[in-house]
């Protein structure tokens, strides 16, 4: 009975994290495409890099909160990789948002993003 009840552990434990994750693409994706559409189109080089950044980012959240949500579809080497751009891609994106007045919250919710990619992907290892 103990295995049994080792196992449910895991796997509530295994869908907490998984539904964490998801949950913080999404927070990050919203923060991202919100930080890329106050940026000025035809700024400077650094504000076109925020603009991209954030729009790069956001899409793979998005992308990754999607695999995340389909259920047993997906090869779990498939989720590894993705987690495993998505959490390169945010610190990528808060690196660039540290040096834009006004991001912070978007590099904030970056950061909580590839953490939670990082939690996620040691549960799958």
């Amino acid at each position: 009975m103990t295995s049994t009840t080792t196992s449910q552990q895991e796997l509530f434990r295994f869908l907490e994290d998984r539904f964490a994750c998801a949950q913080a693409c999404t927070e990050c994706a919203r923060a991202c495409a919100l930080r890329a559409s106050l940026v000025d189109p035809d700024g400077t080089e650094n504000q076109e890099l925020v603009r991209r950044k954030g729009i790069m980012c956001a899409e793979v959240c998005d992308a990754t909160c999607r695999v995340l949500s389909e259920q047993n579809q997906v090869d779990e080497a498939v989720i590894r990789d993705q987690l495993e751009w998505c959490r390169q891609v945010c610190l990528e994106s808060a690196h660039v948002f540290d040096g834009h007045p006004g991001a912070e919250e978007s590099a904030k919710a970056c950061r909580d993003c590839a953490r939670a990619c990082g939690e996620f992907l040691a549960t799958l290892r």
